[in-house]
C-alpha cells in the first residue's frame, strides 16, 4: 500500500482530535482510517512546533547556517584583497 496525501485540514483535524481529554490515539487513527503510527508521528511533529523551546532552537540553527554562510564570504574576500594589497605592492616597487 503506497502512502496517502492528506490535507493540511484533515491532518489539523486528526490532531486535534488527538489532543482532546480522553482522546486515544487508536480511536483517532480508526476514526480516520490512518495508522497509529501516523496519528502519533503527527502529534508529536505538532507539540514540537508548539515548544517555545525547539522554535528558538530552529531559528537559532537557521541564523548560524547563514552566518557561517557570511564567514566564509568574508574570509574569502579577505583573502582576495590580501593577494590583491600583496600585487600592487610589488608592481609599486618596480620601475618603468
Amino acid at each position: 500500500m503506497g502512502k496517502r496525501k492528506y490535507s493540511a485540514v484533515m491532518w489539523a483535524e486528526i490532531v486535534r482530535r488527538a489532543h482532546e481529554p480522553g482522546a486515544r490515539v487508536i480511536d483517532v487513527a480508526h476514526d480516520f482510517d490512518v495508522t497509529t503510527g501516523a496519528v502519533r508521528r503527527w502529534k508529536r511533529k505538532l507539540e514540537a512546533e508548539l515548544d517555545p523551546a525547539a522554535r528558538q532552537a530552529r531559528e537559532e540553527h537557521a541564523e548560524l547556517v547563514v552566518l557561517r554562510r557570511r564567514v566564509k564570504v568574508l574570509e574569502e574576500e579577505r583573502e582576495i584583497l590580501a593577494k590583491a594589497a600583496a600585487f600592487i605592492a610589488r608592481e609599486a616597487g618596480r620601475t618603468p
